[in-house]
């Protein structure tokens, strides 16, 4: 019986391609998890008002959602932030992420702004400037990406 040991789990009598998918789905998973607490966690924020942070949490469910949909597919090494970016190699496994642009972009805009006092014009601080309207606006971005990459994985 063979036996190989990786990130300090032991695999019996498996190939190192067996063992790699294990663990990249295992990793996938985690992301997938994440995307969906995150989106939870957005949800929370727009209910007690905390709107720059629910806008936030919005871009990070669905950069995590892309995440976990690149790990899946093989992907070792994601290190942007970007949807956007994100998306364009989503897009080369299936071409229907292309119609999630629109979504990727908006969240793309929430990352920074929402969390710096220096990130936006003006005297207003995030949580001064941001309204209802826009964590709407991300929570609905965020759903559509989490909800794409999730058929996507189980077709």
């Amino acid at each position: 019986m063979s036996k190989c040991k990786i990130q300090g789990r032991i695999f019996k009598d498996k190939s190192k391609e067996v063992i790699s998918n294990i663990l990249m789905r295992n990793i996938a998973v985690k992301w997938l998890k994440q995307s969906e607490a995150d989106l939870k966690a957005s949800r929370d924020s727009l209910e007690a008002g905390n709107y720059e942070w629910s806008c936030f949490q919005s871009q990070q469910s669905g950069e995590k959602a892309l995440k976990a949909c690149l790990y899946e597919k093989g992907y070792t090494s994601v290190i942007t932030h970007s949807l956007k970016e994100l998306l364009r190699e989503c897009m080369k496994l299936n071409a229907l992420f292309k119609e999630l642009s629109r979504d990727a972009r908006t969240l793309d805009m929430f990352y920074i702004p929402t969390r710096y006092p220096d990130g936006l014009g003006g005297d207003l601080a995030p949580f001064e400037f941001y309204e209802r309207e826009d964590a709407e606006k991300c929570i609905n971005s965020a759903e559509s990406i989490l909800n794409a990459v999730k058929t996507f994985l189980t077709n």
